[in-house]
């Protein structure tokens, strides 16, 4: 810490730390501290702006995720249109590009640099005195709709840039594209497919969805990140060379994909995209294709762009990763929530270097809506290292013999009765104890998330649950050294130290537990919320599904999963042995509270005096009332500060009674 601690210094250190440590991890990847000493750095931050509001600024790492837009995304228009680019679809095209590129520039070409396609969409981020003002997509090339509080959540973006600029005091456009790392895809498919979701076709469309979601509390959990390419002041590159404006934004701390390489002649631009067709499967991120722009500013100018496309740039595109197969089976899986998701069982097949014989068929709905039997020929597409998926069933090669597919009516795994929620698309499990599930479940309750038990993974799991030492997560509280060393590839000192790491996690905040549990639709927020407003797992598992829609968040899809899930006696069961075994089952961090607000909603708008947005609504959390972000005849008050927007209009036309933070205060102590 600097020599002078005044709180605006104190700040001012801890943005610029937090700034440095950010930059290493989600742009160099490359960390410097733990995830628990960087959350140590942002409460320290979020508790001095929170008692120093008036020192908050727009580019505060606390800031990332802020409020949402009020109607939907305004169109903004682009300060230069975001053309696309042509396509080449085989080498002798490049060829041909080259040629063009050639005859125009009378062989005055200075070569190419050639990056990898990223299948995502294409952004356009504007800063002002080096901070970030606004993100706007490319929508239709020439208006694109403001999505700044979203963009905001992406961790790889600089809210401000630091190192020199290339405009003085002028706005600088950064242009880049928004994609989800292929794990994100993965994990956001498979909660779409437990909670009976239609899941997202591919990576982009993910990331285009995600984007243009109104909760940015949404889009900062799913992870997406950018690449950026181009840098423009007032609509020109000011730079002499293309490679050089990937050089200076990564100066800048922008996240450049490294595997651009600039290429003297078009036989290296061939080999550079023989080379990433090869390797593009060894990328944690979708690429379709390698994109060829003329290095020279000066002849980009010179060449303009058509209508549609510039002239200096290509796109070059892999073949499509496709091929078709037979369908020789359609298996059931069981998830940790009992889900049963179908799995067809392919005839082996290669398809983008790999050998392809699993393809996930999410539920019963999506192989009604393939029309798939059994049998069947179908078109299967892999992307990156996604579980590969039919695309459609090529009906004209159906054998006489394939058969109709009907989802069992007993769990595959332990015979037990299966049921199907109404308007849910997924079947699941009704035995609390069912092998499939209990492995599941305990690989998600030792999770770094959840209880935090290290070197508690798949093999270990196996092994307790199919030697039944194993038959809930609170059974692991029951483990003696004696039973750990039974088992296959298990020294004493790793049975100890488990048994250390099993121990240690009895300490566990309230929050993490209930996480733990697997309660359906119950993610690590909504787990907090719990936490936070009953203080025990026992307040919580009494209360009724009415009082839990009551709390600001949660809704009655939400509300109804945890009564259901505290009402099943076997899940009582488990948490009584979990006390039983010295897990602590009360809050460490719960603040008074009360019911003076119980069945109130309230509406907050504009600047308090003293407090803040976050903490008006903790108190109105605290207290048993409910936060919504619009003004209906459902409002019972507005509280209102300086700055009152249309929220405030809104609730005199309706005649909800409005309340400033001195009235809001004396309602807490009625």
């Amino acid at each position: 810490m600097p020599a002078k601690t005044t709180p605006e210094h104190k700040i001012e250190h801890l943005r610029e730390l937090i700034r440095h440590h950010e930059h290493c991890y989600y742009v160099l990847d490359s960390p410097e501290i733990s995830d628990a000493e960087f959350d140590k750095l942002m409460k320290e931050l979020k508790a001095l702006e929170s008692q120093h509001p008036e020192l908050v600024t727009p580019d505060s790492p606390t800031q990332r995720v802020g409020g949402k837009p009020a109607e939907g995304f305004v169109a903004v228009r682009h300060s230069v249109p975001m053309l696309s680019l042509d396509n080449a679809y085989s080498e002798n095209e490049l060829l041909e590009f080259d040629k063009r590129v050639r005859e125009f520039s009378s062989d005055r070409g200075s070569g190419y640099v050639c990056e990898l396609k990223i299948d995502g969409l294409s952004i356009a981020l504007t800063y002002e005195k080096g901070n970030l003002v606004r993100g706007v997509t490319r929508g239709d090339g020439v208006r694109g709709e403001d999505v700044t509080f979203n963009v905001k959540t992406i961790r790889s973006i600089p809210l401000r840039v630091r190192g020199k600029s290339v405009s003085g005091e002028k706005p600088f456009e950064v242009r880049g594209e928004v994609y989800l790392p292929l794990a994100s895809f993965k994990k956001l498919n498979e909660e779409r497919a437990e909670n009976g979701e239609a899941p997202f076709a591919n990576p982009r469309n993910a990331a285009a969805g995600t984007l243009r979601t109104l909760d940015p509390q949404v889009v900062a959990s799913r992870n997406l990140d950018i690449f950026v390419y181009q840098v423009l002041v007032n609509g020109q590159v000011p730079f002499p060379k293309h490679s050089e404006v990937l050089k200076w934004l990564e100066q800048c701390g922008f996240r450049v994909n490294r595997n651009w390489r600039r290429c003297p002649s078009i036989s290296e631009v061939v080999d550079y995209g023989r080379e990433w067709e090869q390797k593009r499967d060894t990328l944690t991120y979708e690429i379709d294709g390698v994109v060829v722009k003329v290095d020279s500013i000066h002849l980009q100018q010179e060449m303009g762009a058509t209508s549609k496309f510039p002239r200096w740039a290509v796109a070059y595109k892999f073949a499509a990763r496709q091929a078709t197969t037979q369908v020789k089976n359609i298996l059931v899986q069981v998830g940790r929530t009992g889900a049963l998701t179908p799995v067809a069982d392919l005839d082996p097949v290669k398809l983008a270097g790999s050998t392809i014989s699993r393809a996930t068929l999410h539920n019963e709905d999506e192989i009604e809506r393939l029309g798939l039997k059994i049998g069947d020929f179908v078109l299967i597409e892999k992307g990156g290292d996604v579980i590969p998926k039919i695309v459609k069933v090529v009906e004209s090669r159906r054998p006489a013999d394939a058969k109709k597919f009907v989802m069992p009516s007993r769990c595959p795994v332990c015979t037990s009765e299966v049921y199907r929620a109404e308007g849910e698309a997924v079947r699941r499990c009704s035995n609390l104890r069912c092998p499939a599930k209990v492995k599941e479940s305990l690989l998600h309750f030792a999770s770094r998330k959840a209880m935090k038990i290290e070197g508690l993974g798949e093999a270990l799991v196996d092994q307790l649950v199919d030697k039944a030492l194993v038959k809930d997560p609170a059974d692991l509280y029951g483990l003696s050294l004696e039973d750990l060393l039974n088992l296959e590839r298990m020294g004493k000192k790793s049975a100890q130290n488990l048994l250390g790491q099993i121990e240690r996690s009895k300490e566990s905040e309230l929050s993490h537990v209930i996480f733990g549990l697997g309660i359906r639709h119950v993610g690590e927020r909504t787990a907090q919320i719990l936490a936070q407003h009953y203080g025990s797992m026992m307040r919580v598992a009494e209360a009724s599904k009415e009082e839990l829609e009551n709390i600001f968040e949660i809704g009655p899809v939400v509300a109804e999963s945890i009564h259901h899930f505290f009402s099943q006696p076997e899940n009582r069961k488990v948490i009584e042995k979990l006390n039983h075994s010295g897990v602590s089952l009360e809050s460490k961090t719960t603040k008074k509270t009360s019911s003076n607000f119980r069945g109130l909603q309230f509406v907050l708008t504009g600047k308090l005096p003293d407090l803040t947005r976050d903490e008006a609504a903790e108190l109105i959390e605290q207290h048993g009332g409910r936060l919504t972000t619009s003004v209906s005849k459902k409002t019972d008050y507005v509280v209102a500060g300086e700055e009152a927007g249309s929220k405030l209009d809104k609730a005199k036309e309706l005649g909800i009674k409005i309340i400033d933070e001195k009235a809001f205060r004396e309602l807490l102590e009625e």
